[in-house]
């Protein structure tokens, strides 16, 4: 009985609420919105927020479709190392890709991506049948330019003649001499002379050389110096034509041209030069003589050998006139 007449009070006692201020409907949503899966929601909203900026800035990695990557609008190699590339594709397909390649928004098509470095990763990929993993940068023809010269410069080793054709390359887009330091990684004095090789040699000795990965700037000079006359690059163009050219194994064609240029230099001497001998009837004296056409020289032996000498050189006023005389008048026929 004791019990029910204690509910009966407690229940019948005012119970006291305490004052709770009423929210505004912004606050009222925010503190729902901080609630079970809302709050979820909204942290993965904030997470691909986050995580948009971060690809936007180039700072995470991610798998792209190959066939919508393009290559780069400025090439750096002349060819490709296939033996380099085979193992680098085994490498990729044991192991993943381990490196990503870098890539812009391609600046004239939506929906696809151009190449800044990695173009072989990217190759070994598309081979596969595999995404590529890159990195998304927004970046400027210039910007781009440097980056992919400073990035082969690193890693891709490439031969002297390879940067020079890059940074002509670059010359042709219109690029100023700073932007082609920053690519090509190095000073104005190497810059220049790259570019007074490229602008000697002709395209098509380049081209067929290749890489010529062993072969540095001082013998590059050296050639641009043998075929700097139009005539003699005209005499490379037709060496590097030859089949005997074709057959030599590569790591030996720059040296074979080299070789080739230099005997040709020779051969024309060669051939104006005219060798005689000339003896009188009693061979009381000989006489050989060697005509180059700028020089003659005469040489006499046997027993009258030095009389016969003097007697030419006393008379060379004379020969010399009668000479004259004979020449003027077979020009005046």
């Amino acid at each position: 009985m004791a019990r029910k007449n204690l509910l009966i009070r407690a229940m019948e006692s005012p119970v006291e609420v305490p004052d709770i201020p009423a929210l505004p409907i912004q606050d009222a949503r925010s503190l729902y919105a901080n609630r079970g899966a809302s709050r979820a929601m909204k942290q993965s909203i904030e997470e691909m927020a986050d995580q948009a900026k971060l690809i936007a800035d180039g700072e995470v990695v991610v798998e792209l479709d190959p066939d919508l990557v393009d290559g780069s609008f400025v090439s750096d190699r002349i060819e490709d190392d296939e033996v380099e590339f085979a193992l680098l594709k085994e490498g990729i397909e044991k192991e993943g890709q381990l490196q990503p390649i870098l890539v812009r928004p391609h600046p004239e098509v939506a929906g696809r991506h151009m190449i800044v470095f990695g173009h072989r990763r990217h190759r070994a990929a598309k081979e596969l049948g595999k995404r590529v993993r890159a990195i998304i940068r927004s970046l400027d023809d210039v910007a781009h330019i440097v980056a992919q010269g400073q990035e082969n410069a690193r890693r891709a080793n490439l031969s002297f003649i390879e940067k020079a054709r890059f940074a002509d390359s670059l010359r042709q887009l219109g690029h100023n001499r700073q932007t082609i330091m920053a690519a090509v990684s190095v000073d104005e004095t190497v810059v220049a002379r790259m570019f007074s090789i490229i602008d000697v040699v002709p395209k098509d000795v380049v081209e067929a050389l290749g890489a010529a990965r062993a072969v540095g700037r001082p013998r590059w000079e050296e050639l641009k110096k043998l075929i700097a006359h139009p005539t003699k690059g005209e005499t490379a163009s037709a060496i590097v034509r030859s089949e005997e050219f074709s057959h030599t194994p590569i790591p030996d064609r720059f040296s074979f041209l080299v070789e080739r240029i230099k005997k040709a230099h020779k051969a024309p001497q060669q051939r104006r030069a005219a060798e005689g001998l000339w003896a009188p009837s009693d061979n009381r004296v000989a006489a050989s003589y060697r005509n180059t056409g700028r020089t003659f020289s005469l040489s006499l032996k046997s027993k009258d050998a030095g009389e016969f000498g003097n007697f030419i050189s006393s008379n060379l006023e004379k020969l010399y006139r009668d000479f004259r005389e004979t020449k003027d008048r077979n020009q005046g026929d």
